[in-house]
């Protein structure tokens, strides 16, 4: 039911007092008329007896206490979603931003979702290939998984996220895919970036972009990523479509998380971010997945940037105690003009034997994978000693090992942003790699594999 009240009775900063109210629930959304008639939008973030707290989206210059009407309109915050949405950018609240025709709803929901049943998911289960090696090889995006990257300040994260928007796909070609990108609190060049790249590359006619800039409201930076996991519930188990979502920059949401706790003035949590910011991202994390009796599937890709790089921080410590592993970007490689600079060691993806193997990629993937890591762990520690001792010091195996971790880093980690990478181009670099080191080094692959894909590659 549609109320109006006339009883404004504080204003700070963006936040109003509404008195007197009845029937008002948490998260209802208002218009705030102004005197001169311009309409506004806010959010109930508090209710205390018959007073309401009230955030405005827009900022509350203008309003006053005596002839602002406001009007509750009985619903939360919706998104009128369609398949025609694919192709198109919107702001964080959901409204056209390319210039283009008004996207004509087949369903309004609401942008919080509904909780799916634990019984009715499904296991994530086949692989989203990203064409960028050091994921595919390593720590393969499975669908319907929750797999974040860990970046730090100046490291090139939008250049990943765009690429992999750009490049994802599923290998079965009568499989339909989407990529719903949800950009939170983004500079306007990183804004013109994303809707120049994916609309220059093609990309565009299968993705939606969802963008937030940094100087728009907190509160539309905390809608955002939930307007593009709306948008991607809708195309996954409505339209069956595989739907990777790129959220990017987490790190800004839970900032706009903890500016929206602090106006209502609840006690702090950890360095000052409220105590349910774990509840809060669970809210998000946990839309990924897959249900019984579905085609589609949701696969999400965080990506957050690390204060001051470290990793016991909330909101990275928060996020890896929800998602399914993590992928690391070191400073390290990217001082070494590594591109993408993905540390493999600390990376895991925790489901990644699911979507991997004979039949989804190939047959000597998760051998080649266990092998590359193996040896790269070891060509480290070589580096490492190297470092303390002087090459010098190093046993011939050592010296190998060294010479490995070069080339596995050169060669294999990086590639140009946009160079597309199979599977298949994928692992026979890493056999490439492998070739390097005498068979008596290679505990991780059987002598099968060895005769069918590395002796041929010696003889050469």
């Amino acid at each position: 039911m549609v109320r109006d009240y006339l009883s404004i009775s504080e204003i700070s900063g963006p936040l109003i007092f509404v008195e007197g109210t009845k029937d008002v629930r948490y998260g209802e959304i208002a218009q705030i008329q102004l005197n001169n008639g311009e309409i506004r939008r806010g959010q109930v973030l508090e209710i205390s007896g018959r007073r309401v707290l009230l955030q405005v989206f827009e900022g509350n210059e203008g309003v006053d206490t005596r002839n602002t009407k406001v009007r509750f309109l009985g619903h939360g915050i919706e998104l009128g979603v369609s398949g025609d949405m694919l192709g198109r950018y919107f702001s964080g609240f959901g409204d056209p931003i390319d210039k283009g025709p008004k996207i004509i709803a087949e369903e309004k929901l609401d942008i919080n979702g509904s909780p799916i049943n634990p019984y009715s998911r499904d296991y994530p289960l086949d692989s989203i290939q990203t064409g960028i090696s050091a994921i595919d090889g390593m720590n393969a995006l499975i669908r319907g998984q929750k797999l974040p990257i860990f970046s730090g300040s100046g490291l090139p994260h939008p250049a990943i996220a765009a690429q992999i928007a750009r490049q994802a796909k599923v290998r079965r070609k009568e499989e339909e895919f989407a990529v719903v990108f949800g950009a939170i609190g983004i500079t306007y060049d990183e804004a013109s970036f994303f809707m120049r790249d994916l609309q220059e590359t093609g990309a565009i006619e299968r993705s939606i972009l969802f963008i937030n800039l940094g100087d728009d409201p907190a509160i539309e930076r905390i809608a955002t990523p939930r307007m593009a996991l709306t948008t991607a519930e809708y195309l996954a188990f409505e339209h069956d479509y595989h739907v990777l979502v790129v959220l990017a920059d987490m790190t800004n949401y839970c900032e706009a998380l903890r500016e929206v706790s602090a106006a209502r003035k609840e006690v702090p949590g950890r360095r000052g971010y409220p105590g349910y910011m774990y509840t809060d991202l669970a809210s998000i994390y946990e839309r990924a997945g897959r249900i019984k009796g579905r085609k589609g599937s949701i696969t999400q890709l965080p990506i957050l940037t690390m204060p001051e790089d470290d990793i016991t921080h909330p909101i990275p410590d928060l996020t890896g105690y929800i998602t399914e592993g993590q992928i690391f970007l070191s400073r390290d490689l990217h001082r070494k003009g590594v591109y993408p600079p993905i540390d493999v060691l600390p990376s895991l993806s925790r489901l990644v034997d699911r979507g991997i193997g004979k039949g989804k990629t190939r047959e000597d993937h998760a051998s080649v994978s266990n092998q590359l890591y193996a040896s790269y762990a070891n060509g480290r520690n070589a580096r490492d000693l190297a470092v303390v001792l002087g090459e010098s010091s190093l046993s011939d195996v050592d010296r190998l090992y060294l010479k490995f971790a070069e080339e596995f880093e050169s060669r294999f980690v990086a590639q140009g942003g946009y160079e597309d990478r199979t599977f298949e181009e994928t692992l026979d670099i890493g056999w490439d790699l492998i070739s390097m080191l005498p068979e008596e080094e290679l505990k991780r692959v059987s002598d099968e594999l060895i005769g069918k894909y590395l002796r041929g590659r010696k003889e050469r």
